[in-house]
């Protein structure tokens, strides 16, 4: 790497060349503000918030987009700047609608903390080209899209088309009548969004944000003639601390266990034991498409928002995909069958809640074919943000809460569930079983590190029983779009696939505690969360492997007899539809 030799605020630094001169300033440890910047995500320099003076420029230059070269001078805060920096944050605030207090991202908001910092006049500049308020469009199941809070920064638009490779939404009109809106204006729900939530979590401000279901649950837990169950997906526990001031990265499962009691819930269990189930039918199910000629390459089907975009752009190839239903279904699924009977419950009383990263969980509950004679297995999902509130409203102090364990009888998971929240982890779940099913006998080392990692594409080959396996993994649909196509052309010849909508998995889903673009752009909190999960595989758990799971012997031995019969595909498998674009 080579390196030039600059100055910022008259003091030397040798930084590396090909940088920007933000980049520069946080080699020196030096904050300029920005509010549409995303690293290598969203670099337009649109907001104006990011302005520094280099000698030699004409005028004020966008640091985020200026390359640094030998000899440059940098000033970032100077009177000036500092007055630029807040007529334009003013500027802002002009155009946004200014109910701070009652905004769903208060206090979280990054237009909020800028407009604090620099101590703005909110109401400076009080004009407004509009003439009226645009329509709250509420059509999703999942998304909520506000355009009078939009500051047209394109932070979502980036992540709709970059990561996503969808592009649902995108900046409309010219002048004072742009603004952030699919084609022609018509509703999300009527695009091909696959309800991912990426644009939430990019978002700034309030002007995007997961419909609220939390109402719902409480009624529930106020009927005393509802029994209210809850289970909580594997990457919740590692960032639900987030929401209460956690830094990112941190387990606190026995806390959120605790929390949740509070809430008044009748039963608080662990969604690993239905990570589990899923990879004793997916495993068989790959392992009878291989022995019978089924259709090849077998992709996962956990995540609700890849599958959706399957059927969008690859309706072709809704065959590949596994039968399984997600781990959230199966709960809700064998809680309201099997466990309904052991416990002595009416399932038509039984509201079962899933505590979930992923605001795509929100439309597959209501999806078809997740039903069970009737009655749907889940009948609420809610964010970890949804839950961070319900906490927080209840008024529990969540960090003086005592660690708590889940419910029995479902309180056991195994590793293999736990790393289902980080890209690879189901392919390296679904490894560890098909593997020793094959052999016959206990592997001798259960990491499978080649699907590791936050890359957005990992291929890896392993030779189990003579027969060699070539797999694939895949976060953010822009990257299963690559991997598809070079499947579709004969570039990769692979027999197992596994796609998370979400880049590096559920870790950062769309339903996860929003972080600044400051955190967001010098933390990798894709690797940071998902550590929780695999420490608690390699340390904290005492089953490493599905199959030895004794819950999900039990609910075999039981009641489902064996992975794929009868009864588990009326209660744990479904099918999909070809949608197209």
């Amino acid at each position: 790497m080579s390196m030039i030799n600059i100055k910022i605020n008259g003091v030397d630094y040798s930084v590396p060349s090909g940088i920007t001169v933000l980049e520069a300033c946080r080699y020196a440890n030096i904050d300029i503000p920005t509010l549409c910047y995303l690293k290598d995500i969203n670099e337009i320099g649109a907001c104006r918030i990011c302005l520094v003076e280099v000698k030699g420029a004409r005028g004020m230059v966008a640091s985020c987009v200026y390359p640094v070269n030998e000899g440059m001078e940098i000033q970032t805060n100077t009177p000036k700047i500092r007055e630029i920096r807040k007529n334009n944050i003013e500027l802002v605030l002009s155009a946004h609608e200014k109910k701070f207090l009652s905004c769903i991202r208060s206090t979280t908001c990054e237009l909020q903390k800028l407009a604090q910092e620099y101590k703005c006049d909110e109401e400076k500049f009080v004009f407004s080209p509009k003439e009226h308020k645009e329509p709250i469009d509420d059509s999703s199941v999942s998304i909520i899209r506000d355009n009078n809070k939009c500051i047209l920064c394109r932070r979502c638009v980036a992540a709709c088309n970059k990561l996503q490779g969808i592009g649902a939404i995108g900046v409309v009109n010219r002048g004072f009548d742009s603004k952030v809106s699919p084609s022609f204006e018509v509703k999300l729900a009527d695009t091909t969004c696959i309800n991912c939530g990426q644009c939430i979590v990019a978002c700034p401000v309030g002007a995007l944000y997961e419909r609220d279901d939390t109402k719902k649950i409480l009624d529930a837990i106020a009927d005393p003639d509802k029994h209210v169950a809850i289970c909580c997906a594997p990457s919740v526990r590692a960032t639900i601390g987030e929401c209460f001031g956690y830094e990112p990265g941190t387990d606190v499962e026995g806390k959120m266990v605790s929390a949740l009691k509070k809430l008044g819930f009748d039963g608080v269990y662990d969604m690993n034991f239905t990570a589990d189930l899923t990879i004793m039918e997916e495993a068989y199910e790959f392992l009878g498409r291989v022995k019978n000629g089924g259709v090849l390459p077998m992709i996962t089907s956990c995540s609700p928002g890849w599958v959706k975009y399957c059927e969008h752009y690859f309706p072709e190839m809704t065959e590949n995909l596994s039968t399984c239903k997600s781990p959230q279904q199966m709960f809700g699924a064998i809680y309201k069958t099997y466990f309904a009977e052991k416990l002595g419950l009416d399932p038509s009383k039984i509201v079962f809640v899933s505590a979930i990263p992923c605001t795509a969980k929100k439309f597959e509950v209501t999806r078809d074919g997740q039903d069970v004679d009737g009655i749907p297995g889940v009948d609420i999902a809610v964010t970890t943000r949804e839950l961070g509130r319900m906490i927080d409203q209840a008024g529990i102090d969540f960090k003086a809460l005592e660690d708590e364990k889940f419910d029995q009888p479902i309180d056991i998971g195994s590793g293999a569930g736990a790393i289902f929240g980080a890209t690879g982890g189901v392919m390296e779940a679904a490894l560890r079983t098909a593997a020793e099913a094959i052999e016959g006998k206990p592997l001798e080392k259960l990491e499978f590190d080649d699907v590791r990692g936050t890359e957005g594409i990992k291929f890896a080959k392993y030779n189990l029983g003579g027969t060699e396996l070539n797999v694939a993994v895949a976060s953010g649909t822009a990257n299963a779009n690559k991997l598809l196509r070079g499947v579709q052309d004969g570039t990769y010849n692979v027999q197992f696939i596994e796609i998370m909508a979400c880049p590096g998995g559920c870790v950062n889903g769309g339903g996860q505690p929003t972080q600044p673009a400051t955190v967001r752009n010098t933390v990798d909190l894709k690797k940071l969360r998902a550590s929780v999960l695999y420490k608690a595989d390699s340390e904290k758990l005492e089953y490493r492997k599905s199959h030895e799971n004794p819950i999900i012997k039990k609910v075999y031995e039981e009641y489902l007899g064996e992975p794929n019969s009868h009864i588990a595909h009326k209660l744990l498998h479904t099918h999909y539809v070809k949608r197209g674009k």
